[in-house]
């Protein structure tokens, strides 16, 4: 019999009972709120700088936000805090779920998941940074601008700051795509003629969340939004061709291995 070991471990089985695969969720529900607690915590010593940054648009077109209500400063504060909180916990945010969607990864895919995360953390940055520099410039032009000699454009810092925040962190949240698809394609999880197959239905349903992020109702900055949505699908296609490599079979009926 020989003595080597295969270097690669097979995972657990897949048959968890309903309770097993819960106490998983809770597990991983308990890592999440845990990193977003410390993110937002860490965060709300830098919320002021933060949300200065957010105003800077408004602030070049000679425009300062309104607080109309005694507690909309401390509303924004805590909102700023918790959606930077959200970006600092996303590598967690991510791991925990591809982690728990993709159940029985061997050791080797554990090791290569954990290498994925500072890439997520860059792409998030990108995409962050793509929403606030390109598109919210283009976005609070025209919504200052739209019927502007008709209708005095007052802001509110609440609204101003949830619209920024929402635009900033989805835009982030879909630049992770790439690398998502790339990991499930090379633990053999995911095609790219699958993904190619499903191109229609895919525009249709980045049409659906570009309007859902986009602030204004114009096709300007809608096709914005989905320009760089529809190119990061079919650069994860090209990746998830490029990187796919079969799964080896689950199913190891001598665990003690055959010699050589």
């Amino acid at each position: 019999m020989s003595q080597q070991t295969s270097t690669m471990e097979p995972p657990h089985d897949g048959s968890m009972s309903l309770m097993e695969h819960l106490i998983e969720l809770r597990t991983r529900l308990m890592w999440v709120v845990g990193a977003l607690a410390i993110g937002t915590v860490f965060a709300l010593f830098f919320a002021e700088p933060i949300i200065e940054f957010i105003i800077r648009p408004l602030a070049l077109m000679g425009v300062t936000p309104q607080a109309i209500g005694p507690t909309d400063t401390i509303g924004v504060w805590f909102k700023v805090s918790l959606t930077a909180g959200a970006s600092l916990a996303m590598p967690v945010i991510v791991f925990q779920i591809i982690a728990f969607v993709s159940p029985g990864l061997y050791p080797h895919e554990r090791r290569a998941l954990l290498l994925t995360l500072p890439g997520i953390m860059i792409l998030f940055i990108i995409g962050a940074a793509f929403a606030f520099y390109l598109l919210i410039p283009a976005a609070v032009d025209f919504l200052q601008n739209f019927l502007g000699t008709v209708i005095r454009q007052d802001w509110t810092i609440d609204k101003y700051i949830e619209f920024i925040t929402h635009l900033v962190f989805w835009m982030g949240v879909a630049f992770e795509s790439p690398l998502v698809v790339a990991f499930l394609a090379r633990s053999g999880l995911l095609t790219g003629q699958k993904l190619l197959h499903f191109w229609r239905h895919a525009i249709v349903v980045i049409a659906i969340i570009a309007a859902a992020i986009t602030p204004t109702v114009d096709p300007v900055n809608m096709t914005i939004v989905m320009g760089p949505l529809i190119l990061l699908y079919f650069f994860s296609v090209a990746l998830a061709f490029m990187l796919y490599k079969p799964r080896v079979a689950r199913d190891f009926s001598d665990s003690s291995g055959d010699s050589n």
